[in-house]
């Protein structure tokens, strides 16, 4: 099997690279599960965009001083002065973002923004409508239910990669690879991520020596529905709170204002502290209210947390809803430059949540992720377009390690226990070590190539935490005894 371009995953920013990839070169996008089975599938928010020329300054501004000094400037400059011109090329291509009766496109505000700058679709689905309209679009094949489970690396240059599809492995040959396989959310016990997101593809980049960058940047939504059985919990979007809705306690006191003069506007991290101290403090529950919102309003302009929480026995909006901060996003990720390129590996790229670009420093800005997503996969298109190449001429072999063991599924739990509890909102030196304690024994022991990749993840952002002394973005950690 052998492609001019592989693309892992079939999330935006793999959709929209090989939209932007000719016809003429033999592409292949691999996903692990079905092509619906991606974190942007499950984005609510929206899609941040300068709104006018005059904006871009302060969307810049706004990213850099949401990522606490850490961002890389100019890739934050590249993602705003690009944004007016991604969205009309959507448009132009028929993808239809929510308007009023006019026809006049709808901005929605959400926390650390300064301004309405974000665009919907669908009302709260705007990943759904986004992913769905790609997946029109794709010219290209797809192979689904096919895990990854090595790259392809010779001389310094990416030759493919090794999958499981139907059960057998197989060698995938490819001039180029581009990287779009998400974040990490299955490391943890609580999240909002897709159940493919497992941090699989930052296992294998550590066993080759590729940079991860910022590992220990990982976000956390504050307003998250966790009492449902599944491992991916309920998020509550941020554009509840842009738009009037309020965190409360038990009583209806708006507590946040005790942390931040923003309240429920201020950044994420800051939310997530708040209500992770103020629950702990207190021991009083937490609740998201939208009670002052109109029905009619509430269902047309979040219909699918108006569906879900009913289907929870909410009547919505005039029940408050119990929430808790849950894993979102990974801030960090595989170092790329502003090409999309993977530094000291030729023909890889890569883009979307599995990237550090540089863009979100220490804490990504709301909505802008599937922005930089949108922003890099033309970049990485481009890129691969203007560089020719032969490709690889070495033969691989297949591997022979095996795949899962019969205990991975119990290690695999304890290990998403022990994230959530010593490596999350709140971190301490003894946590920490603690958590790095269990995956080294862990490591120790015989598991399967799947669980090795996680617990490789996993022991990367404990060791990138430990490194980081002083707290900055949602890096918080504290002296022992002192969480607040």
């Amino acid at each position: 099997m052998r492609y001019d371009v592989v693309i892992i995953g079939s999330g935006i920013a793999g959709l929209y690279a090989a939209l932007n990839l000719p016809k003429t070169l033999k592409v292949l996008l691999i996903n692990k599960s079905h092509p619906w089975e991606c974190n942007t599938y499950y984005a609510q928010g929206g899609v941040t965009t300068a709104y006018d020329d005059a904006d871009i300054d302060l969307h810049i501004k706004d990213t850099l001083d949401a990522g606490s000094g850490m961002c890389d400037a100019n890739a934050v400059r590249l993602m705003s002065e690009s944004s007016q011109g991604i969205i009309q090329d959507l448009i132009k291509r028929g993808f239809e973002f929510d308007t009023d009766v006019q026809g006049n496109l709808l901005y929605t505000k959400e926390a650390a923004h300064s301004r309405n700058r974000i665009l919907h679709a669908g009302g709260d689905a705007t990943g759904r409508h986004l992913h769905f309209f790609l997946l029109q679009q794709n010219p290209h094949p797809m192979l689904s239910d096919a895990t990854v489970v090595d790259l392809l690396i010779h001389d310094g240059a990416c030759c493919g990669v090794e999958v499981i599809s139907q059960g057998k492995r197989r060698i995938i040959e490819a001039k180029h690879v581009v990287i779009a396989s998400g974040g990490v959310g299955s490391l943890y016990e609580y999240h909002t991520n897709a159940h493919t997101i497992s941090a699989d593809i930052h296992g294998i980049c550590l066993e080759k020596g590729i940079a991860l960058e910022n590992m220990e940047m990982i976000q956390f939504h504050p307003t998250v529905f966790v009492s449902n059985s599944g491992a991916r919990k309920q998020l509550l979007s941020e554009a509840l709170r842009g738009e009037g809705a309020w965190i409360v306690d038990e009583n209806g006191y708006r507590f946040l204002y005790e942390y931040d003069e923003r309240g429920e506007m201020a950044p994420r991290d800051i939310v997530s502290r708040a209500i992770f101290d103020y629950k702990q403090r207190t021991s009083s529950q937490v609740y998201l209210s939208c009670e002052h919102f109109d029905k009619e309003y509430f269902q047309e302009r979040f219909p699918n947390i108006f569906k879900a929480l009913n289907d929870f026995g909410y009547q919505m909006p005039k029940d408050r809803v119990p929430i808790s901060p849950a894993f979102h996003y990974s801030v960090g990720g595989i170092k790329s430059d502003l090409e999309g390129k993977v530094p000291g590996v030729q023909r890889l790229y890569v883009i979307g949540e599995a990237a550090c670009t540089g863009v979100h420093g220490a804490n990504r800005l709301a909505s802008n992720s599937l922005l930089e997503g949108l922003v890099f996969a033309v970049k990485v298109a481009n890129s691969i377009v203007q560089i020719p190449t032969q490709g690889c001429s070495e033969p691989f072999a297949i591997g022979d390690d095996v795949l899962e063991l019969s205990s991975d599924k119990e290690k695999k739990d304890l290990l998403r226990k022990i994230m959530w509890e010593k490596v999350s909102i709140v971190r301490t030196n003894t946590g920490l070590n603690s958590a790095l304690d269990t995956v080294k024994a862990m490591l120790d022991e015989p598991v399967g190539r799947l669980l090795l990749l996680r617990l490789l993840s996993a022991k990367c952002i404990i060791e990138s935490a430990l490194k980081r002394t002083e707290s900055i973005g949602v890096h918080y950690i504290v002296q022992e005894g002192n969480s607040k």
